[in-house]
């Protein structure tokens, strides 16, 4: 037999340490329990156990404790982000089948200990898996300790027999007990000899084998007199050291290892307690689903369902006297639907041969609304088509407004996360038309309950729409000309590399960190930030500080700007043109937190903007022949939804006045009429405007604007006394947040913030920085959606050939002919400013252009 032993509070309590913060959406701290499972799981597959142990310390005290009070004096209690793990993950292996063992006035490595002495007598074999290397003294022909870690989020292990422990340390296993009697352990309180450290202690037990030898002969000992000295004066100690450091082998536990084999549990439990700690990824990894596992639940009126491939005619004829269809789809590589189905009663009507017919005759239907998952390929296969569709539920946008922290929103998932129990059908379409419709009624009684039902149907299913029409449309670029821009880049890059190396002194690869750190701080001795494992730093944080120390410097933060503008931007968009000459970016609304849409192949979110090199791709983004750009952005969306957020009454006023909100900002904070504000001056109040909304610090804006910490504190201070509304919303809306779990939007868009209640500072900063931040960010966010949607229905109801192609944060871009490019600059900017209706007043300029830069003006 191969016995696995598992010392659970340190191999939980290094998981909570090398994982990031995982959270459950209603803030049930998840990364302990996380890292443990993966950690379990790489050793199930990697030692392919017959029986597994896991042991756990009990709160009270142990022989130890009764033997010496000081032992482990200094321990802090376990914060309560980890502390709420322990039980759930004990829960949990129970569940899954594990043996649980405690013992009272035991350590669990006395737990260990035992078990692996009784392993070794019974003629089979053991393996420990601990993060604490005290359980390396277990070590024997038959007892190998796998010493865990968890780094950057993954799993790590060691593996430690007799040979590995000599090669490390030059001791047998044993022998470790004999240097920790005499080095001590601080992280125990175990004392040690004072005045010997761990290369004396080492040394000593290396020559000498034991501290029962070293006393025996103390005056015969070939060693200095001081350390002589040392060890008569710490004899006591050494000899109670090792005793609190012998990891014990008889405590009273079960030692039968029969016992330990890893029994059934309770499947279904396992099942509904990783459900609800969302580990829908690792429920698979684990091999909870087995054949037979989970009865069928029964659909509607009861019994097995089943599944019907059938003609479009059939499906249509079973679907046209149903008010609502829970529809599934099946795409090929061009965006074609390849199948689709629904659930009626117990019967899944499922259509292969003229799925698109069947489902272009479903959308036809007169009265008919669809339920779907993912409705922006269905809306951008209709928009070529030429058909439309009433979408009246979408259960992966429901999905990102109920959680918006999740990272998947696949069916697979959402069932997983209702409960119910998966049908066993073999087509996936069919089984996705079988599993929406409980997804679809879990998740609905939520959506009500946040009051979010009107911000699925009125802004994020039509915006959907909008986002695949606009997918399908494209927008044209020059390629000639960016590979042109590509190749003026090189030239430049190449220039800039050969002034670096004369500027250092020799030839190195700039794009390697731990090359271009020596070049600056060793050759060239400027003054180096923090020191890596790898190197030194040279990340834009430090190189910003050291612009001006050194040419090279300057030239190597232009260099980056260069490659970074030509790898990403112009042979990233190269590869992406299509035939049509267009980009057709992907854009997202499911990826960010507070809302926001983002974009992919190319993410057109990202054009850099800051510098006139970075602008300048914007020229090779234009209309078609006889076409034109309107360009409408919105002015100071966040600072306005702030004043509406925050009931501001001076803010709110000098919106209403149409004053420039940063020279008033100045004025008030500098104590000068508006007339007098300098552009530094408005530039500062400016960086605090913005900076506030992002709940920025003295230290970030003394960086920001070049002044010291005390100066910029002060701005700080000055700004929130004339914006008194600011200051109560930013102290209100945290402790409001801390009482409800999450913050939310004016349309009721929430973010959950289970920061708020984390023990650790930094962590807890950062929850109330987006407490502060997320309604105003997110709020903008719905209104620019919001703007999208109107914008698109007009250019229709007006019917012009005018069509919306692309939004980057508050601005949109419409292509429009040029005898419609007056009217579709009146409506971008109608639109947009009617979004809402706001204590301030909503502005938008339009501008028109051939190309984006031009429109942008």
């Amino acid at each position: 037999m191969k016995l696995l032993i598992l010392d659970g509070n340190s191999i939980l309590n290094r998981a909570f340490y090398g994982i990031k913060v995982l959270t459950t959406k209603e803030g049930l701290y998840t990364n302990g329990i996380y890292g443990f499972l993966t950690m379990l799981q790489r050793l199930r597959d990697e030692v392919d156990p017959n029986a597994v142990a896991v042991a756990f310390d009990r709160k009270e005290p142990t022989f130890r404790h009764k033997a010496y009070d000081g032992y482990k004096a200094n321990r802090r209690g376990m914060p309560p982000e980890l502390a709420q793990q322990l039980p759930i993950l004990k829960e949990l292996l129970t569940a899954l089948g594990y043996r649980l063992v405690e013992c009272p006035g035991f350590e669990a490595d006395d737990i260990l200990g035992t078990l692996a002495a009784q392993a070794e007598r019974t003629g089979n074999d053991c393996v420990i898996a601990t993060g604490d290397r005290d359980s390396l003294q277990l070590v024997s022909p038959a007892v190998t300790v796998r010493l865990a870690a968890t780094k950057m989020g993954r799993p790590e292990v060691t593996l430690y027999d007799e040979a590995k422990i000599m090669e490390v340390y030059g001791v047998t296993p044993k022998e470790l007990i004999e240097i920790k009697a005499i080095q001590g352990d601080s992280s125990d309180c175990i004392p040690g000899v004072k005045g010997i450290g761990q290369k004396g202690a080492a040394e000593l037990i290396q020559r000498y084998h034991s501290v029962q030898y070293l006393y025996d002969h103390i005056d015969e000992l070939e060693i200095k007199e001081g350390l002589r000295t040392k060890l008569k004066a710490g004899e006591e100690s050494a000899r109670l050291s090792r005793m609190l450091g012998t990891i014990r082998t008889d405590a009273p536990v079960d030692l039968n290892l029969e016992d330990y084999r890893l029994g059934e549990g309770d499947r279904k439990e396992a099942l509904r307690l990783m459900a609800k700690l969302e580990f829908f990824s690792l429920i698979d990894k684990m091999g909870l689903r087995r054949e037979g596992d989970e009865p069928v639940e029964e659909a509607r009126a009861g019994g097995e369902l089943t599944v019907t491939e059938e003609s479009p005619e059939a499906f249509l004829k079973a679907a046209e006297e149903e008010p609502e269809v829970c529809l599934a789809l099946a795409y090929g590589e061009e965006g074609e639907i390849t199948q689709c189905a629904f659930l009626k009663s117990d019967t899944v009507h499922l259509v292969t041969e003229g799925a698109e017919k069947a489902v272009m005759g479903l959308c036809s239907l007169e009265g008919m609304s669809l339920c779907v998952h993912n409705s922006k390929p269905l809306f951008a296969w209709l928009d070529r088509m030429g058909g439309e569709a009433r979408v009246s539920y979408d259960a992966m946008l429901a999905a990102y407004l109920l959680n918006p922290n999740a990272s998947d929103y696949s069916l697979k998932r959402l069932q997983e996360e209702a409960g119910t129990a998966a049908p066993k059908l073999e087509n996936e379409t069919a089984w996705q038309a079988a599993v929406l419709p409980r997804v679809k009624n879990w998740q609905a009684a939520s959506l009500l309950a946040n009051g979010q039902r009107k911000l699925l149907e009125e802004m994020e299913i039509p915006l959907a729409q909008v986002l695949a029409r606009m997918e399908n449309i494209g927008f044209l670029v020059d390629g000639e000309s960016i590979r042109v821009y590509g190749e003026r880049l090189e030239t430049e890059i190449e220039a800039l590399q050969k002034q670096i190396y004369e500027e250092v002194g020799y030839e190195f690869n700039i794009n390697s960190p731990k090359q271009l750190g020596d070049a600056l701080f060793v050759k060239l001795g400027l003054p180096s930030g923090k020191k890596t494992k790898t190197g030194y730093s040279t990340n834009a944080e430090i190189l910003e500080k050291l612009r001006y120390d050194h040419p090279a410097v300057e030239l190597v933060l232009h260099y980056r700007t260069l490659t970074k503008l030509k790898s990403t931007y112009c042979e990233g968009m190269l590869k992406v043109i299509g035939p049509d000459g267009r980009i057709h970016s992907n854009f997202n609304q499911t990826e960010t937190r507070t809302g926001r849409i983002s974009s992919t192949e190319p993410n057109l979110q990202n054009i850099p903007v800051r510098t006139e090199l970075g602008r300048e791709l914007r020229k090779f983004f234009l209309a078609k022949e006889g076409w034109v750009l309107v360009d409408a952005d919105y002015s100071q969306i966040e600072l306005r939804v702030l004043a509406h957020i925050a009931h501001d009454e001076n803010m709110i006023k000098a919106f209403q006045d149409k004053e420039d909100i940063h020279t008033i900002t100045a004025s008030q904070v500098f104590g000068m009429p508006p007339e007098m504000v300098t552009p530094l001056m408005r530039s500062r109040a400016k960086a605090v405007n913005f900076g506030i909304v992002y709940g920025i610090g003295a230290f970030s804006l003394s960086k920001d604007i070049n002044v010291s910490r005390k100066e910029a504190q002060r701005y700080i201070d000055d700004y929130l006394t004339l914006y008194s509304g600011v200051d109560r919303y930013m102290k209100e809306v945290v402790e409001k947040a801390k009482e409800d779990g999450y913050v939310e939007t004016l349309f009721h868009r929430r973010r959950y913030l289970p920061e708020l209640t984390a023990s650790n500072f930094n962590l807890r900063a950062f929850g109330e920085r987006v407490a502060r931040n997320m309604p105003i960010q997110g709020t903008a966010a719905d209104i620019i959606k919001i703007a999208m949607v109107r914008v698109d229905r007009r250019l229709k109801r007006e019917n012009m050939r005018a069509r919306l192609i692309l939004q980057v944060h508050d601005e949109l871009i419409v292509e429009a002919p040029e005898d419609e490019a007056e009217q579709a600059a009146r409506i971008l900017t109608e639109e947009m400013e009617g979004a809402v209706s706001l204590t301030v007043p909503m502005v938008a300029e339009a501008s028109v252009g051939k190309t984006w830069y031009d429109a942008k003006g």
